[in-house]
């Protein structure tokens, strides 16, 4: 049965982290490999982590983490192996059929057995993995076909329409959501088997599902709380923690009703570590996108991390991206783990929230938040 954390013991219990990683997005700008070659040719993604990873440690330093090595990610296979055609264009992320044009469909495509080991494009990315980890003997070789959250799994196989069910037909919209995550979890249980995971992880389960953003608070209680507790039911018997981007202040506080230890807001532009720490008592983290760094000084940086810390973040990241790599973006990198560690080495020798306050400039004072996407 799960149980809620207390969340003031949790608050009080977890400390300061941060991280600067590094994307495959990374990997591809740095070798001038196509994404659409990456996608549908182990042998190109055998030498973009062999000679990408390279030169990124070459351009970064140590300090950076590296990608590991694994299979296109493809958020899609879970609804490509039910039916929804992969699209691959030649310069950008990969895209997909709708496949459910009706609620009355998609729940007679839902009730359908899948075997998603022989589904879509499955075989073809199993193979990938299989020459991947021929190729890199020594570490772990990931399985990027992947699934995503509930309601964003709904919009995949709706789309636009999925906004518009729940006040046309809601009783089968519910009908269709409970379908749509027992698929997910019979797919988490192949992509389980093929990692030599358990079907269930004891320890606990994260989710993906920035869609649940689009979904008004009013509208959580009935159409999308229920949808999430059942996917972690069917997933899990331990922690929760969750990715969801672009939620709202009013959508915060249901954090709390999920159980999260830990919430990733990442790209969130409506709210800020401030919002989230007055609205719910969930530990969360704050990311430095990819795309910020064109228009961010060294300062700015370095203010950011400082005082996202100061506003109760318990974690800070970046990851080194498309775009991203070349010398003037790398000295920035190297400002947000200098900072990182300043706030980290601070808060371990019993500093206050404001006394890391105190390193944001006069100028990150007045830019950090309300007006740094300006």
């Amino acid at each position: 049965m799960f149980k809620k954390p207390d969340y003031t013991v949790l608050i009080s219990e977890t400390k300061f982290r941060w991280q600067v990683g590094s994307a495959y997005t990374a990997l591809l700008d740095i070798t001038g490999i196509p994404i659409k070659e990456f996608n549908l040719d182990p042998a190109v993604g055998i030498e973009l982590y062999r000679k990408g990873r390279r030169l990124l440690r070459e351009m970064f330093g140590p300090d950076i983490g590296l990608p590991g090595v694994s299979t296109p990610p493809i958020s899609y296979g879970h609804v490509n192996g039910l039916g929804a055609e992969l699209i691959f264009p030649e310069d950008g992320e990969v895209n997909h059929s709708t496949l459910c044009g009706t609620l009355k469909q998609g729940i007679e495509i839902l009730k359908k057995p899948v075997i998603f080991e022989t589904a879509g494009m499955a075989p073809f990315y199993l193979e990938y993995r299989r020459k991947m980890q021929a190729a890199f003997p020594d570490e772990p070789v990931g399985f990027g076909y992947g699934y995503e959250g509930p309601m964003t799994t709904a919009y995949t196989l709706r789309r636009d329409a999925i906004f518009y069910d729940p006040f046309d037909n809601p009783e089968l919209t519910k009908e269709f959501l409970r379908l749509t995550v027992e698929s997910i979890i019979e797919f988490v249980r192949f992509q389980a088997k093929v990692m030599n995971r358990p079907a269930i992880d004891p320890i606990g389960s994260g989710m993906c599902d920035d869609l649940s953003s689009m979904f008004s608070p009013g509208m959580w209680h009935e159409f999308v709380l229920p949808y999430i507790h059942q996917y972690y039911e069917g997933k899990t018997t331990g922690i929760r923690s969750a990715h969801i981007e672009d939620l709202r202040p009013d959508h915060l506080p249901f954090l709390e009703d999920i159980g999260l230890v830990y919430f990733d807001p990442s790209i969130s532009p409506k709210i800020n570590p401030a919002i989230i720490r007055d609205r719910c008592r969930v530990p969360f983290g704050w990311r430095l996108g990819s795309f910020h760094y064109h228009n961010m000084t060294c300062q700015d940086v370095q203010d950011f991390v400082f005082q996202a810390v100061a506003d109760g973040a318990c974690r800070v990241f970046t990851y080194v991206g498309a775009t991203m790599c070349n010398d003037r973006t790398a000295q920035k990198v190297h400002a947000f783990i200098d900072a990182a560690r300043e706030a980290e080495r601070m808060l371990n020798h019993g500093a206050s929230l404001e006394a890391v306050r105190a390193n944001v400039s006069a100028a990150g004072r007045k830019k950090f938040w309300e007006h740094w996407l300006d």
